[in-house]
């Protein structure tokens, strides 16, 4: 038994199968014309920009993304509870100030 197969994008595919490499894809009947079609899946990683380094802090830094502004800091336990605490609240304070500083530059 013979069936005929619509493939899309048939040119690319054949290049990759004729250098021995392999597609993953669905194979369904198309409701329209009732043809079994073949849908190679898109396996390219996703692009996206790389974070912008707002300023470098103390114990971290302040990053910003296209949506997001990022808030790092890492303090030694063994500086103890409060001092941790001071040392994160100043790189938090002094993080704000900045993204407030770029915001004002900006505009």
């Amino acid at each position: 038994m013979k069936k005929l197969i619509f493939i899309e994008h048939a040119i690319e595919l054949m290049d990759k199968l004729s250098d021995s490499k392999r597609v993953e894809g669905v194979l369904y009947r198309d409701q329209s014309t009732g043809e079994i079609t073949f849908k190679a899946y898109n396996r390219l990683p996703r692009r996206r920009q790389k974070d912008r380094l707002v300023c470098q802090l103390e114990h971290g830094w302040v990053r910003e993304s296209p949506e997001r502004y990022k808030f790092f800091s890492s303090v030694k336990k063994s500086l103890g509870a409060v001092r941790v605490s001071m040392a994160m609240k100043r790189d938090l304070d002094r993080a704000s100030s900045e993204i407030f500083i770029e915001e004002i530059t900006e505009a």
